[in-house]
């Protein structure tokens, strides 16, 4: 049913293979075997869960260059937007930041079969390492935009928290979501 419903969801914004629909499905049911014991997520619903989480993070992953880049998921969580990025995109390298480390865990777990993500257990202020995008989702935008580790941003906010910094574009998604561009100039 999930694949049927994020097929649905994804369809007029693109066409996601059998094998991509597979690894969102796995990684989905992982996320409900474990966000009984880590709290991982609130949001319960199949239906809010393709939307909200899945279709969100592939949104961006789609509006991001084409060609090989390296992108950081800031504040990954329970893997969003990196994992569904990662999927769509295979000629990226994904790396997940995040600092707790009981959902570094799972995102090592999650990940186990996908080549082209790693997972950073450690605070992003804590990285030396530089990227070509950071993306992020639901962590504080003032937060992302203070880090140095690269100069392009792509963040999915929340009406009100679009309304609170400089962008470069603002692209609407779903009902009161954006996906936030920033280019940070020297």
């Amino acid at each position: 049913m999930f694949r049927e419903l994020l097929a649905h969801e994804f369809a007029p914004y693109g066409t996601l293979s059998l094998e991509q629909l597979g690894q969102l499905e796995s990684h989905y049911e992982l996320l409900l075997r474990w966000n009984a014991k880590l709290n991982l997520t609130r949001i319960d619903s199949i239906e809010e869960a393709a939307r909200l989480h899945y279709c969100e993070s592939l949104f961006l992953g789609q509006r991001l260059p084409v060609g090989p880049l390296r992108i950081a998921d800031i504040g990954s969580g329970s893997g969003f937007p990196g994992i569904p990025i990662a999927i769509l995109r295979p000629e990226c390298n994904i790396t997940l930041v995040e600092s707790h480390k009981r959902k570094g865990v799972f995102l090592t777990e999650a990940v186990r079969n996908l080549v082209n993500v790693k997972v950073v257990t450690d605070r992003a202020e804590n990285l030396q390492d530089t990227f070509d995008w950071l993306v992020s989702r639901a962590v504080n935008p003032a937060e992302v935009l203070k880090l140095n580790l690269a100069k392009n941003l792509a963040i999915l906010v929340g009406a009100d928290d679009a309304a609170t910094f400089q962008y470069s574009e603002l692209l609407p998604w779903g009902d009161k979501r954006y996906v936030v561009f920033h280019v940070k100039h020297p």
